[in-house]
Parts: structure tokens; sequence; C-alpha cells
């Protein structure tokens, strides 16, 4: 098995646009140094979905990788994002990621082509054993068309090289399943929760912790959150998380990263623009985020204009 130990706040982090649509280099090394230095996250994930993958080229995609693991420069596990609906696809970037020195894999389930179990199974299996790079699965149905059921999970999770998976169904059951399944099999397999509003709960059932989008903005909390309940503090970590969860509503207002990009230009911090087929927050979007980082003292009212 392979050596895993990255627990806590892992941030999916945003690829910062210029005003000409361009991917800005400055600004994703001012992001990386603001989410280790202020935001004291575990791991830096770029080109997940977060970081608007979809929207980049091939090109544009191993260069923000590329970039991301120099500017870290091992501070932190860099884990890029390299999954695609094709297999052949996801070998190729995960094979170059590993070329570029990252230190693990974060890959989504097949979106859009709908595969019966045994698929997803034969997919990750397949990506596992064309590299030797530490793999976390990712299960989002809502955006794939297809749930990673349990079963598959847990003959996944046999594979030495499969070490955990962002999940993000938000089906607790399934999350408990996943882990007792594990435990019970003698199996190190890491479950962090990928819906942010699930944290807690995940963090309560035994996760190692979040692949968070919020964690721009709230990762310190989550950080504490996840040292509470691992120290038994579940009555002081419920606290922190009822405090928060407002802006955690407020940062997924709109399609995501629409409203973490925002809360960071506000900030103060150079998130840029979004591609297309993405907008920019709108008024009605900007109200509740507006109050929501005000009121933890994350933005001053003047600044949110």
């Amino acid at each position: 098995m392979i050596d895993w130990r990255v627990k806590g706040c892992l941030v999916p982090v945003v690829t910062p646009f210029d005003d000409r649509g361009e991917v800005d280099e400055t600004a994703l090394g001012t992001t990386n140094d603001f989410l280790i230095e202020q935001q004291q996250v575990e791991a830096i994930i770029p080109c997940g979905t977060t970081g608007e993958s979809p929207t980049l080229s091939y090109e544009e995609h191993a260069r923000v990788i590329e970039l991301t693991v120099q500017q870290v420069a091992g501070r932190v596990p860099v884990i890029a994002g390299t999954g695609s609906n094709s297999t052949r696809e996801a070998i190729e970037m995960t094979s170059h990621a590993e070329e570029l020195g990252v230190d693990g894999s974060l890959q989504v389930s097949p979106y859009y082509n709908r595969p019966t179990q045994e698929g997803i199974f034969q997919h990750f299996k397949t990506i596992a054993e064309n590299t030797s790079l530490p793999i976390i699965l990712y299960n989002i149905p809502a955006r794939t068309g297809r749930n990673v059921e349990p079963e598959t999970v847990l003959r996944l999770a046999e594979i030495p090289n499969i070490v955990g998976i962002k999940e993000a169904s938000g089906n607790l059951a399934a999350a408990a399943r996943i882990i007792e399944g594990t435990r019970a099999a003698g199996i190190d397999f890491y479950i962090y929760s990928g819906e942010d509003m699930l944290t807690y709960d995940i963090l309560c059932l035994g996760g190692q912790g979040c692949v968070a989008a919020v964690g721009h903005v709230l990762g310190v909390e989550f950080k504490q959150m996840c040292e509470m309940v691992w120290e038994g503090n579940l009555e002081t970590a419920r606290e922190l998380n009822s405090r928060v969860l407002p802006l955690v509503e407020a940062l997924f207002v709109e399609p995501n990263p629409t409203a973490i990009k925002q809360a960071l230009n506000w900030m103060g911090l150079p998130a840029g623009t979004l591609r297309l087929p993405l907008l920019p927050l709108s008024e009605e979007g900007k109200g509740p985020l507006r109050r929501a980082l005000v009121e933890l003292g994350k933005a001053k009212v003047e600044d949110c204009i």
C-alpha cells in the first residue's frame, strides 16, 4: 500500500484569468501563496472543476499544473486534477502530471457517458495501473450523471495506489458505508467531504478531511473544524460549523466557482474573471455573499462593491 497521510482541508484552486481571458500566471502564484500561508491548507489541487478545468485547453491544463508545482515548491502536496470521461485521455494527463512532479491525482468519475458500475471500476482501475501516483477518486453524480456506488468504491479501495475518495454525492449513508467497509477490511482509505455543507457530518462519521472550494475563504476554519472533531471536541466543532454555514451557502449561491472568485476579488486577491459559459456573480447573488463575508470579518463593506 502507498503511505498516504494527507488529512485536513485540501483546496481545489481557482484558475485566475486576466481581462483577456488568459491564465494569469502571476495571480496563480499569489493565490497559492495565500492558501498555504494564510489559509493553512493541507494540499493544493490545480485543475479541478473549481479551477474551471473544462474550459482549459490541454496545453493550459499542463501549464497550470507545472506552474503550481514550481510555485508550491514542496510546502504542501500538489494533487493534480487529471480526470476525464475518456480513460485514455485521463491516463495521458495523469502521466504528464506525474512527470511534472505532482504528489497525487484527483480523478473524477466519467461524466456524460454514464457507464455501468463495472465500467466505472474498470476506468479507475486502468488509470491506477498506468501510474505510480496516489489516486483520489471523485464522486459527484449531480455533475457526472452516475453515482459511484459504495460497493464499487470498496472494490477500488483494494487497489494499492487508490488512496481515497472525494465524496460529493450528498449521501451520508454512502459515506458511512465506505468508512465502515474499509475499516472492516483493514484498508487505510481516506474519505474526504466533497460537499462543503456536510464536512462536519462526514468528519463525525470518521472522515479524514475535505476537498473544499470554500477553503479559499474558510481554510483556517475548516482546518480547525477537522482538528476539533479529531480531538473529540464535537460541540465546539459544531458551533464553528454553524457559524460558518451562512458563508458556505453564499459561496455556492451560483455555479462554482462564480461566488468563490467574487469573494476573493473582494478580499483583495487576484482571482480575476470567469470563462464562458460561466458568468460573473449576479447582483442578486452579491447580496448574501457580501453580508456573509462582512459578518465573519472576511471583507469590509466598502470593498464589496
